[in-house]
């Protein structure tokens, strides 16, 4: 799968990816963005969702462990810090499959994200695999 140029800010957004993450890591290294790859298939609920990404994005330490919670850290300055981020989101179809709901409420909070970084002119990108 070719890996879109990451720089490019009104090209970021939420887009399913099959492959590796080294090709992501890469461009996200040459863009100078934070890359992140998160873990889904074995989440068996939210907390073990909301704990994966507290672990790999780094979340302020104020992150709530909830939806509002997750959406409000995900569009924080201070969080995000100077450059924008590329994430990897792995596993999400087993995990889409068995918790449908939550699923398509952290795909809503990500695109979000998205669009608010979008408006500032950063880089802010999802991957989905």
């Amino acid at each position: 799968m070719k890996t879109p140029d990451l720089a490019k800010v009104e090209d970021a957004a939420v887009r399913s990816w099959s492959g590796a993450a080294e090709p992501l890591r890469t461009a996200a290294s040459h863009a100078h963005l934070a890359f992140a790859s998160c873990e889904l298939a074995h989440a068996n609920d939210r907390a073990a969702v909301f704990a994966e990404l507290d672990r790999k994005l780094g979340l302020p330490e104020h992150f709530g462990h909830n939806w509002d919670a997750l959406a409000d850290v995900l569009e924080d300055r201070e969080w995000l810090g100077k450059t924008g981020r590329v994430i990897l989101l792995t596993g999400v179809a087993a995990y889409g499959k068995e918790h449908p709901t939550d699923w398509a409420t952290l795909e809503d909070i990500l695109a979000e994200a998205v669009e608010f970084w979008k408006e500032l002119h950063v880089p802010f990108w999802i991957f989905k695999a």
